[in-house]
């Protein structure tokens, strides 16, 4: 399988990708955007499974992030939806697939993804929104209610450190952890791949921070009243939702996108929490694989 590395250079920074298959050559190929926002590659690489079936996958780290250009100077405005779609605009064009694509988000990326679809850009053929909330007032909602389930030692852990600030805390951390053992990934341990994208928030943490907050569950960053439900009618592709039976993208979260995108399906992944991807891996490639071939991309 050929696989080519390289950077695209976008307002004086770089942006790191990667192409797994031959982009030309066969199918439409895919664009795979990560979530976070703040996160990388590492977690969704497993995608690069869909190569197998002569689609070339294309993964790419945002900026801030991963192998592109980190900005940790940046005051939290700098930090904004436009900039990321004027980022994958560019990608597109630089490596010349803007005429013919599909995307496929997961988490922030879905979001971004949609984000992308409503403009109705010529090339995009097909969407993929992989465990992403139609609107941070539903994510977050639902995650307080996913919190209610908890361990009370471990609902009072998190209030007592949010009330006083020390979210640096290993107290805070550790049941941060019981959260995201229930609703990110469930896997034990968690796969290399998702541990290395964990740390490397971790090492910098910047766009997490601005855009997002300390947790998945306390958002309080630029993102915190952001909604696309009011334009998903604009979105004109056909469109694959995916979730999981125990995600934190919870289906209230996903039904907006369901009930308003006009040609739209829906599967749910039973063995699953935030990441099909990785904790039901062949089952879930298989289902963007289908729904690829199915609408002819």
């Amino acid at each position: 399988m050929h696989v080519e590395e390289g950077f695209a250079k976008f307002r004086g920074y770089q942006t790191w990708y990667r192409i797994t298959g031959d982009i030309g050559k066969g199918k439409t190929p895919l664009v795979i955007l990560h979530g976070g926002p703040g996160c990388t590659y590492d977690y969704v690489d497993s995608f690069k499974d869909l190569a197998d079936s002569g689609r070339a996958v294309i993964h790419y780290d945002q900026i801030g992030n991963g192998k592109s250009t980190h900005l940790a100077d940046m005051p939290a405005e700098f930090w904004t939806v436009d900039f990321f779609l004027a980022e994958l605009e560019n990608l597109l064009q630089t490596l010349g697939v803007g005429e013919g694509y599909a995307l496929l988000g997961q988490s922030w990326g879905g979001m971004l993804a949609a984000e992308h679809a409503v403009r109705r850009p010529g090339g995009l053929r097909a969407l993929v929104i992989a465990n992403s909330p139609a609107s941070m007032a539903l994510w977050s909602s639902e995650a307080q209610r996913l919190r209610t389930a908890l361990p009370q030692k471990v609902q009072d852990a998190l209030k007592r450190n949010e009330e006083a600030g020390s979210i640096d805390s290993v107290e805070y951390h550790d049941a941060s952890r019981v959260f995201y053992d229930r609703h990110v990934c469930r896997l034990q341990p968690w796969p290399e791949e998702v541990a290395r994208t964990f740390a490397a928030m971790d090492v910098d943490p910047t766009v997490y921070h601005a855009m997002n907050g300390p947790t998945e569950f306390h958002v309080i960053g630029s993102m915190k009243d952001w909604s696309i439900i009011d334009r998903l009618d604009r979105i004109q592709v056909p469109t694959l939702l995916i979730s999981g039976r125990h995600d934190e993208a919870t289906p209230v979260t996903v039904q907006p996108y369901a009930d308003l995108i006009p040609d739209v399906r829906w599967t749910i992944f039973e063995n699953s929490s935030h990441m099909p991807h990785v904790e039901e891996r062949e089952a879930c490639m298989q289902t963007v694989s289908d729904f690829l071939d199915g609408v002819e991309v």
